[in-house]
């Protein structure tokens, strides 16, 4: 028998939703309000390792998650928050203020393997489990006119490294090492590890 009967997921990311239900959890969403500054919590701290950030960034996520959740007097479940970044080297490469920006990221990433690290921490009660998966996912040559299409889509902005790899951007996907989940948001595999600490029976 679980110990939980639902899970709450802090994040807005119907991709990680959608992989959620695939697990059969069920969960509801924890969505920061308009007045918390959520975007100021995924700022880079100069000289950090993007393993570092995409940590750091989760483990804060989940602190504003569970202070939420006492403010709003909601009943008492597991909290699952997860971050995702994509990294060249050091370069971090977050979300895409513009389609410039969304440009120059594509085009840093065409011809060369990146990482896609997503970060994911869960709170039960008093304890907290975290998990991190990194893959490693090659591009193939992308050319200038491919990347203006694609980002005139408007799928890259709001993605990590400007592209979603269950989108139009699959068709630059030459090869993935590791956890194609993991590169959506969620991987399910560490997830299905956390959840099972909860209590839940996958």
């Amino acid at each position: 028998m679980s110990s939980a009967e639902f899970i709450y997921l802090a994040s807005q990311s119907p991709r990680r939703a959608q992989l959620l239900g695939q697990l059969g959890v069920r969960h509801e969403l924890l969505l920061a309000a308009p007045d918390e500054d959520a975007e100021s919590l995924e700022a880079v701290v100069p000289g950090e390792s993007p393993t570092a950030y995409v940590q750091r960034v989760t483990a804060l996520k989940l602190d504003a998650a569970v202070a939420r959740h006492g403010r709003l007097g909601l009943p008492p479940a597991p909290i699952l928050c997860a971050d995702t970044t994509v990294a060249i080297g050091r370069t971090i490469l977050g979300k895409p203020e513009d389609d410039r920006d969304a440009e120059r990221m594509l085009d840093m990433l065409s011809g060369r393997t990146h990482r896609v690290m997503t970060a994911i921490a869960l709170q039960n009660g008093p304890q907290r489990h975290a998990a991190l998966n990194v893959s490693h996912v090659r591009f193939a040559q992308v050319e200038k006119h491919q990347i203006a299409h694609y980002v005139a889509s408007g799928e890259p902005l709001g993605k990590a490294g400007a592209y979603a790899i269950q989108g139009r951007a699959a068709a630059f996907i030459e090869h993935i090492s590791g956890s194609h989940s993991g590169i959506m948001g969620l991987p399910m595999f560490e997830t299905a590890q956390l959840l099972r600490l909860a209590g839940f029976r996958l």
